[in-house]
Formats: structure tokens, sequence, C-alpha cells
């Protein structure tokens, strides 16, 4: 968990005040603008007010000096998000930081889920699925102007996409960072808008993408398909997808991590005299375990490399048989009495034979 206190450099009982005044100089001090070569600025700067949010609020103090943690989706509601948290310290000290800005976007993310049988899970398998995202539209070729004419910048935030907004607050006037008006956040006005987008640039679109699981996935297993997601807006690069995958039970089997767990049981005779059963593997065959006389219950053999593919590495895990021995509850007469002999002649002691104990 991060120590939102040495983040924000103050002690574990310091004030509001002193908080407020230790984050107003780190962000000055680590802001993207400030820092337009340092690629690490926009982390530091995002940690720094993800430790302000959650110790300037008594209450998220308290539950974080409990123990609580808190993820991204809990902060930056307070104040609506980084820019507002720079406007309310700083007015129109800095530029727009997290929103949209002008020039070209990265398409949205798509997440899908694909349900998988066990042992296509296990050995891989390429499939197909659809979905739907935006898609760049092919009369514009994404511009959102009519073939032959261009965009022009926009003369109100020239180009930027965001404009300054000054608003009242009980702190008195402050300055805020938000989408400009007459071009929507574009940073370019269009005026022969796409006959068939209408200027967005682009499509709904369905899309068939083939997927190529990779052996030894679990439930659970999320892939990432960099590039193929939504297309973004202004030539922006396009989103991810994500593929989520639910394996389908298979009652044969029970999967801990690379092995598989089969269960088996067999009579009170064959486990005293031994026997041998046959023992279903992936892929559909089956091989014969030879059980030796005198096997206990709950005795595990170990067929190697007969359980799941390794993901990413060579090998395959074991497949562990789980004999139990099947305690019969529907003696014939003639079985009762002969158990009966067997048990009086190993010194045994039963308990009396009682009408209707077992099944006639």
């Amino acid at each position: 968990m991060k120590d939102y206190y040495e983040v924000l450099g103050v002690s574990r009982d310091a004030s509001t005040d002193e908080i407020k005044k230790s984050f107003r100089a780190l962000a000055r001090e680590t802001h993207p603008d400030a820092n337009p070569d340092d690629p690490a600025a926009e982390e530091r700067f995002r940690e720094i007010a993800e430790a302000y949010e959650v110790l300037s609020d008594p209450d998220r103090r308290a539950r974080y000096d409990r123990g609580e943690v808190f993820g991204s989706q809990d902060l930056f509601s307070q104040f609506g998000g980084l820019d507002d948290i720079l406007s309310q310290f700083f007015g129109a000290t800095f530029g727009g930081f997290g929103g949209r800005r002008g020039g070209p976007q990265r398409g949205p993310d798509v997440s899908i889920r694909l349900d998988l049988e066990f042992e296509d899970a296990a050995f891989g398998i390429e499939c197909e699925v659809e979905f739907n995202a935006p898609a760049q539209c092919e009369h514009c070729s994404g511009s959102g102007s009519e073939p032959g004419y261009s965009a022009t910048t926009c003369p109100t935030c020239g180009g930027r996409g965001r404009v300054q907004v000054a608003r009242n607050t009980f702190l008195g006037q402050m300055m805020s960072i938000a989408d400009c008006v007459t071009c929507h956040g574009r940073g370019q006005i269009i005026e022969h808008s796409c006959s068939v987008c209408h200027g967005d640039g682009l499509m709904d679109a369905t899309r068939i993408l083939t997927v190529e699981v990779p052996k030894g996935v679990e439930n659970g297993t999320r892939l990432r398909l960099v590039g193929r997601g939504g297309a973004g807006e202004l030539g922006g690069p396009p989103g991810d997808v994500y593929v989520q995958l639910r394996v389908v039970d298979d009652p044969r089997f029970e999967r801990v991590g690379d092995d598989l767990h089969h269960r088996i049981a067999i009579g009170i005779a064959e486990a005293t005299f031994g026997t041998s059963a046959a023992i279903p593997l992936l892929g559909g065959e089956t091989q014969d375990l030879e059980i030796p006389a005198g096997t206990q219950p709950e005795t595990v053999f170990r067929l190697g490399k007969e359980g799941v593919p390794r993901l990413q590495r060579r090998g395959r895990g074991d497949l562990l048989v789980h004999v139990a021995v099947a305690i019969p509850s529907d003696l014939s007469d003639e079985q009762e009495d002969t158990l009966r002999i067997y048990a009086e002649m190993r010194g045994e002691q039963p308990q009396p034979k009682k009408k209707g104990l077992f099944r006639r």
C-alpha cells in the first residue's frame, strides 16, 4: 500500500493546512506542464494528487489510517477531475491535464467475453469473435470533411480544443479548463462535413476478429490485443481489445494450477486385492492405472505430464488420481452373512445384525 504521508512529505499527524501546503508546492514542481521533457512527470503528479485526495478528506484519511486501500476509480470525485484540482489551487497558472485535448485522440478500448471448452483452454484454439466498435469513415478517411475540403484551426481555442473558464466558488473567482464550445474539443472547425459520417470521421461498425488463445489459459484469463479496438479520432491510434476468457467446467477434472485432479471409487475387495482402472486423459484417450493390493482410501496416484500445458512455458502439469473406497449399503442377506464371517475371522466387532439395515 502506498504511504501517502511519505508521498506528500508530511507527518502522520499533519494538519489539513500542512497537507494542502505540501500538495501546492509539490504540484507546482511535478506538474507535466512544468516538466515537458520528463515522461514520468505525469505519473508522479497523479500520485501526489491521489495522496492529496485521500489525506485532505477526513473520512478517507481515517479509513486509510485503518488500512483501507483506495483505487483510482474511488478518487478525483470531489473536484471532478485533476483539472479542477489545479484550478482550485492555481487558477490559470497551468494548462489542462487529464482531459480531452485538441488533435488526434486515442480510440476506445473494447471488452468482450469468450467462452471456451475445458480442453480448448488447455491446448489452445483459434476462434473468431464479433463486436461493435467505431471504425474510420471510408468516405472521408477519418478527416470528417467531405473529400476535396479540409478542416480549419478553431479561432476560439487556437487548435488546443480547451479554453479557460472563470467561475465563482466559495473561495472567490476561480479558473477552470473546459472543452471549447466552438469546436467541441476537436481544435478544428469542419465547414463541409462528410456526407456519410456527418463530420465525426468515425462510423459504428461490426468487426470480426480472430483470437489466438494460447494453450494453458485458465478461467478468468484476460487477453489484450493491442491496437485492435475502436478507431481513434482525427488520425489518433486505435484502442485495444480485452478478451475475458470463461472456461466451462469439465466434470472429469478439477484444475489446480497446471495439475488436474480426477476421482475414482473402487470396492473393498478391489482395494484389498488390487485392480486396474481406465483413467480419462485430456484429448479423449484413457490410460490404464494399476491399483496395487492393499490400497487405502484417499490414496493419490500421479500420472506425470498428463495435466494442462503450461502457459507460455514448456511442459505440462500432472494428473493426480484420488482413490476412494466405496462402502456398500445394499448388501444381500448372503453378502452380509459372508462379510460378518470375514469380520469375525478378523476379530472385528461390527454392530449386530438388524432387520432393515440394508436394502433387500
